[in-house]
């Protein structure tokens, strides 16, 4: 189950939080995250509460993904399901705990920062690698240094790190040798990262992914064969990756011996199969042959008062991407009247209500509710208000007025979208809605496995992408930075100088002022929904599983990867 996230605290009162942890105190993931004090180099992270029961049987779970692996380099992955597998196998700096905090996991304690919140200081616990060795700061370095490299193409590295991380932008524009990179190892225990800028959010995003370390000799000694299936990798997080071919539906976790905290790792197996169809999940929950099912549609609505059903808000956003610059020429989505008629011509609470059905809300922003609050606590959306709300009327005259400009009187468009069921039927939706709506419109369904549409979102080869983003870290910025010029995840030649400018002033000026950088989000996000419909919201994620009442304590997170099996295990199981 997901846990009840963490309200913002003020935002001040994380810049303080960042400074006095070099005092003692306990800067954490998120803005505002609850203080859970200093941990020591011995201290283990919170196991699950006695009242839900100790582990009584086999510690073996059974569970689905609605996609296959695409990849568990760490520099590479950018999607969720590989985020997901490098949560549970690898570690970084921080780790976001039970309670969706993040606190010290390779680091030993807590960061020392300097009073002009620039320079941080990391000690390393004792870790070892699941071949035997020490985990060392050089193993960081390397990591860092590899996914900000421009030969790497990471697309996280320079996501993360640009404008942040000292000297990153230039080394990822291939200005700058990746060696002049701000970290640097001072020792086998003593990291050193220096930044461009007071980044508020800075200790958050080192539970990420992205930062976690890389062993350089073992990386060299694979080559191209690194990170190719579950031989070729190391890891230093709860669970080792097994029985994963690089290609296949399926892969296993196995409790990691060598792991600084492998006594509070109660699993000592995890089975993994990619299910696309949710009835085909049901039905393999019911055999007992899964201990998860996620329910959606007519499933959720049939399940919805079984008392294994459990709710689970999230925090990702979906939406449509509109691509302007296809094959190097221009769409008919370069113009704003076209993509502002699409945006207010299909209706969001039926999709949400009817065919998800899942407790998944219809979205008109792209920062989500629930997520992210300014220092008086007041939640971003009640500030931002909403953008590009349904309205058949004032879609059907942008769309005349969008063919009009463009000297036609039809337009045939193709939506890409997922291969499993529910995609599918949330396509046939959108199909339905917009050629009822926008008259002369016709829409082709091009429905792809999850790495192909990565894949062609890369070689911007699509019209309309239904897309999606869950949070890297509890801040604005980690939505309304996708789609900055150029951005490595805008990837649909959307591009507006005043939006761009307010993002970069959010990151400078207004680091330190939480009022007025607040109010420039709001600013952004207006002139990216309702000026430029850029994008077109479509629902915010919810999600309802049935889940074995023997299964026990999974962390579900509301930003980076989306679970935990670090504090599960099974109980009462007859």
């Amino acid at each position: 189950m997901k846990n009840t996230k963490w309200l913002l605290l003020m935002a001040m009162t994380l810049v303080l939080s960042i400074f006095l942890a070099a005092c003692g105190g306990s800067d954490k993931k998120e803005e505002g995250s609850k203080d859970d004090g200093n941990k020591d180099e011995g201290s283990a992270t919170e196991t699950p509460k006695k009242e839900d029961g100790e582990p009584d049987a086999e510690q073996i779970l059974n569970l689905d993904e609605l996609a296959a692996i695409p990849s568990v380099d760490s520099a590479i992955v950018e999607d969720a399901v590989g985020f997901n597998v490098l949560n549970n196998v690898n570690e970084g700096l921080y780790r976001l705990n039970a309670e969706n905090i993040a606190e010290p996991a390779m680091a030993a304690e807590e960061a020392v920062v300097s009073e002009d919140g620039l320079t941080y200081t990391f000690k390393l616990r004792d870790a070892k690698w699941s071949d035997g060795s020490a985990v060392t700061a050089d193993d960081f370095v390397f990591a860092w240094q590899r996914a900000i490299d421009p030969d790497t193409g990471s697309p996280y590295g320079p996501f993360m790190m640009s404008g942040s991380v000292k000297n990153a932008t230039a080394i990822s524009e291939g200005k700058m040798d990746k060696k002049e990179l701000g970290i640097v190892a001072k020792d086998e225990k003593t990291i050193e990262v220096t930044l461009e800028r007071p980044v508020p959010y800075f200790l958050s995003l080192m539970s990420f992914g992205t930062f976690y370390p890389q062993k350089e000799e073992f990386v060299t000694e694979k080559g191209d064969a690194y990170a190719t299936n579950s031989e070729n990798l190391l890891y230093n997080g709860p669970f080792v990756l097994t029985e994963w071919d690089g290609t296949g539906d399926s892969w296993v976790y196995k409790k990691n011996d060598n792991y600084w905290d492998a006594e509070n790792v109660k699993l000592t197996q995890i089975n993994v199969n990619v299910v696309k169809d949710p009835a085909t999940g049901v039905k393999l929950y019911e055999d007992g042959k899964l201990d998860r099912a996620a329910l959606t549609g007519d499933l959720a609505m049939q399940y919805q008062d079984d008392p294994e059903v459990v709710k689970q808000p999230d925090t990702a956003v979906y939406y449509f991407k509109f691509n302007q610059l296809k094959g190097g020429k221009e769409t008919p989505l370069a113009n704003v009247n076209i993509r502002k008629a699409i945006a207010k011509s299909f209706q969001k609470e039926d999709l949400a209500d009817v065919v998800l059905a899942n407790g998944s809300l219809p979205a008109y922003y792209l920062v989500p509710k629930d997520f992210a609050y300014d220092e008086n606590k007041k939640d971003f959306r009640e500030l931002s208000g909403n953008h590009l709300e349904y309205n058949v009327d004032e879609a059907k005259d942008l769309w005349k007025k969008g063919l009009d400009e463009l000297g036609v009187d039809s337009l045939e468009l193709e939506i890409l979208g997922g291969d499993t069921e529910t995609s599918k039927k949330m396509d046939e939706y959108f199909k339905s809605q917009l050629e009822t709506n926008l008259e002369g419109l016709t829409i082709k369904l091009k429905e792809v496995p999850f790495a192909v549409r990565l894949e062609l979102d890369s070689a911007q080869d699509y019209d309309i992408q239904v897309s999606g983003w869950g949070p890297d870290f509890q801040d604005p910025i980690s939505f309304l930075d996708l789609f900055v010029t150029d951005g490595t995840n805008n990837l649909m030649s959307y591009s507006n100088k005043e939006y761009d400018q307010l993002i970069a002033d959010s990151k400078g000026d207004l680091a330190l002022k939480p009022e007025e950088r607040y109010e420039a989000f709001a600013k952004a996000e207006k002139i990216l929904l309702d000026d430029e419909a850029a994008i077109a919201p479509i629902y915010q994620k919810g999600e309802i599983f049935l889940e074995k009442p023997y299964f026990k304590g999974l962390a579900s997170h509301p930003f980076g990867a989306d679970y935990s099996f670090k504090w599960a295990y099974i109980s009462g199981k007859e």
